[in-house]
């Protein structure tokens, strides 16, 4: 992997706040969706973003694509910042794959349409070229030239996403964020789709942020691991060290959940309760240590910082 001095995105302590209603006469309340993350990512390198519901990865991914602006901190790619940039501009560098191709594409447009629709809304080429760049991304992509003319609806679950994938791609976007991008599929397509998804990243250079809840996706995929919990990074690592050695209780937690069930066992418990804390109003302290089992008296007061130790970062009380 080539990795160049300035990181391809940099986020520096993004905040975002939205103030939710609390009901007639009660007035509102700050909901902190993201409270001060900071990461880089390098270029050819990618990101995988872990953690329940509701922790904030969705809220990131917005930001990242222009489609939401931070409350306060900044974006930066190649080192320039994203604000005052309009989402055209930013569309061009960073594309998304969502989870559900099939409400994500027209299923009223032929995929030849659906695929060179970024071209055209950038201005990009004429006709002609639209169609040999998406004959040439089809290719890429795995799928043959005699789809221009389908429908969504005429096509498998894994097509679509490889639709999806190439739409995404042929603008030749820096940075691609993939939002649990397998997530609808059968366990036999998902296999390819990832696969799919490494070879481009090699073949066109790209940068991954990926976005999931399934940690074994993003333990094969990702060079760096990054755990959130209600809108903070609770633990950022190579993924061996997150899954052979995981320093915060919430990531043992969300990993000891993860072990497939046994049939007709159900799924399995994170052992945390049931009780996802209400983002409008959090514990106090470490926002983690009403669930959890390694809690102390100073977690429920003071919040952690982030420690580095060895090669990663955590925000734990235990480490200090």
């Amino acid at each position: 992997m080539t990795h160049s001095d300035t990181p391809v995105l940099e986020l520096n302590g993004i905040k975002k706040t939205f103030m939710i209603s609390q009901g007639l006469m009660k007035g509102t309340k700050p909901l902190y969706a993201l409270n001060d993350i900071s990461v880089q990512l390098n270029k050819g390198e990618v990101l995988g973003i872990v953690g329940e519901s509701g922790c904030g990865k969705s809220t990131l991914a917005k930001i990242l694509l222009g489609l939401m602006e931070p409350t306060s901190g900044e974006v930066l790619i190649d080192g320039q910042s994203l604000k005052g940039h309009k989402q055209l501009d930013i569309s061009r560098r960073v594309q998304p794959i969502f989870q559900d191709p099939y409400s994500s594409l027209n299923p009223r447009k032929r995929i030849g349409d659906i695929i060179s629709l970024p071209l055209r809304v950038h201005g990009i080429g004429d006709p002609a070229e639209h169609e040999r760049k998406v004959i040439e991304i089809l290719d890429l992509v795995g799928l043959p030239k005699r789809v221009l003319n389908n429908y969504p609806n005429q096509m498998s679950g894994g097509q679509r996403q490889r639709v999806a994938i190439a739409r995404a791609l042929i603008m030749k976007p820096e940075i691609v964020i993939c939002d649990e991008p397998t997530s609808a599929l059968d366990v036999s397509v998902q296999s390819q789709i990832l696969n799919l998804l490494m070879d481009l990243k090699d073949e066109l250079q790209l940068t991954y942020l990926f976005i999931s809840h399934d940690l074994s996706v993003v333990e094969h995929l990702a060079d760096r691991v990054i755990v959130m919990y209600l809108g903070r990074i609770c633990e950022q690592a190579p993924p061996d060290r997150i899954f052979d050695e995981p320093r915060h209780p919430y990531t043992e937690a969300l990993l000891g959940s993860v072990l497939t069930p046994e049939p007709g066992q159900g799924v399995p418990d994170t052992n945390l309760g049931a009780s996802y804390p209400n983002p409008i109003n959090p514990p106090s302290g470490c926002r983690f240590h009403p669930r959890c089992a390694k809690a102390m008296d100073i977690c429920k007061s003071n919040a952690p910082m982030l420690q580095q130790i060895n090669r990663s970062k955590v925000e734990c009380h235990l480490y200090e």
